[in-house]
């Protein structure tokens, strides 16, 4: 492990390291909801989370909780880790056999995740976590191996990236096959004007940074996924008037997506009239399993599904808890209810929703 952090800022990278260095104290500095977690906390994190020191707590800036399902024993990379909330709740869902790395390139965040290391040894029983300084645009040069890790996460930082590409690429190259990158992140509905890239105030709050949505998917493909899924996503309101003045008409999506590391996946769904069993052995998902927004797959039921569900099932870790039905021996076109347009919900369409409920 290569850990000779060269300290080589762009100006991008300057207005980061400044924001989340000097700038915030504690999330009560954010000036919008972006970088803040509004998901509902499910039960089974619950506990993990009230073990986190309080002050590692207060400098969470995420915006998602990015702790998918089985993760038991395996080794997970954090990249943009800040103050290490993410990596001590990982740390307590890997359990002692696993591992965790956190990666930031801010020396004064990394001192805060670092002074409390003790305290979360002494809490879990176990120390499986480390922490380390570099960019996250450079991960090859921290030296680790290929293949190496079976889950990289993020949380609100892939938008803070001055190149996002280089990102994503280094870390397709550090997943293992059938490896996976589970991030919570902010889109934007169109491509944000320059001018509005250069202010720190909107780069730091997570917004000028972030990726037109049909950007974000075409720069996943480039690089080897190509299917991303989206787990779920939210409309961020932003009550800052002058903010709002400042961005126009951009409107911006906080979003969860997977993405695996199988490089037998095609660009679209394609139907091969195949079927996966859920058989309920999740833990803390045992009436049902969620892929994705659109794959919520119930405990025993027949599920149709196109060829890259089908590998991205059977290709990585969920293999042992479903049953499989075809192979690839007859294509039916392309899978129904396949589109291509903005994935999110828009807020007048969850208001409606809400008007139509029973």
């Amino acid at each position: 492990m290569n850990n000779n952090f060269q300290d080589n800022d762009s100006s991008i990278k300057k207005i980061v390291k400044d924001y989340y260095g000097k700038t915030l104290k504690s999330s009560s500095d954010l000036r919008t909801s972006a970088c803040c977690d509004s998901d509902k906390i499910p039960e089974e994190f619950k506990e993990p989370l009230n073990k986190i020191h309080p002050e590692i707590s207060s400098r969470y800036y995420g915006c998602g909780l990015v702790a998918p399902n089985l993760l038991k024993g395996l080794r997970v990379l954090d990249i943009g880790c800040g103050s290490g909330r993410d990596v001590y709740l990982l740390s307590q869902l890997v359990g002692k056999d696993g591992e965790v790395i956190g990666i930031d390139m801010t020396s004064e965040q990394l001192e805060i995740a670092k002074k409390y290391a003790d305290y979360h040894s002494n809490k879990f029983g176990f120390r499986n976590f480390y922490f380390y300084q570099g960019y996250i645009e450079k991960l090859e040069m921290l030296g680790f191996e290929a293949g190496s890790f079976d889950v990289v996460v993020s949380n609100c930082v892939l938008n803070l990236s001055s190149d996002k590409q280089a990102v994503m690429s280094g870390i397709k190259n550090l997943l293992k096959p059938g490896g996976e990158f589970y991030f919570s992140d902010i889109y934007s509905d169109r491509r944000i004007p320059n001018d509005l890239i250069d202010d720190p105030v909107l780069y730091g709050e997570c917004l000028s940074g972030s990726l037109y949505w049909n950007d974000f998917l075409s720069i996943s493909k480039r690089v080897g996924f190509r299917d991303p899924r989206l787990v779920s996503d939210r409309p961020l309101i932003i009550n800052d008037k002058d903010l709002l003045k400042r961005l126009g008409s951009v409107n911006f999506h906080s979003a969860i997506y997977r993405l695996f590391n199988i490089d037998e996946l095609e660009d679209a769904c394609e139907d091969y009239g195949q079927a996966v069993i859920y058989k309920g052995t999740i833990t803390n998902s045992q009436n049902s399993f969620l892929l994705d927004k659109h794959h919520r797959i119930e405990h025993k039921k027949v599920f149709p599904v196109c060829g890259n569900t089908y590998r991205m099932l059977r290709q990585s870790r969920f293999f042992p808890h479903f049953d499989y039905f075809g192979k690839f021996e007859k294509h039916f076109g392309i899978f129904a209810n396949c589109g291509m347009s903005i994935p999110f919900d828009s807020k007048n369409d969850i208001e409606s929703e809400k008007d139509s409920c029973c």
